[in-house]
């Protein structure tokens, strides 16, 4: 399922038909609602103020190189409270390794 408040930036028909076609749930949040969607305002913001209010981008391809390294750190190096210290990268191998196992009982 994908979370989105109901923005001007989903009214396009390919945006509206491209959930269709693959079988994906669309949920909006309610206007003026933004605790709605919690785990992204909190990405939001951490991004906003780590990230891009810490750089002047000198350039798209600056922009690019610093928001990757912020991504990588973010994803592979930090542990996260919310993943009980682990890192994004290291829940979901910890995750997969548990569907396999649980897959291979059944």
């Amino acid at each position: 399922m994908i979370v989105s408040d109901n923005g001007t930036e989903m009214t396009s028909n390919a945006i509206l038909a491209w959930p269709q076609k693959r079988s994906v749930l669309w949920h909006y949040i309610a206007p003026g609602k933004p605790q709605q969607n919690g785990f992204v305002e909190s990405f939001n913001g951490r991004f906003r103020d780590e990230c891009l209010n810490e750089h002047l981008f000198r350039n798209i391809a600056h922009a690019r190189t610093v928001i990757d390294a912020w991504r990588a750190d973010y994803n592979a190096v930090r542990p996260h409270t919310s993943l009980n210290g682990m890192t994004p990268e290291a829940f979901a191998q910890h995750a997969k390794t548990a569907y396999s196992n649980a897959q291979t009982l059944t």
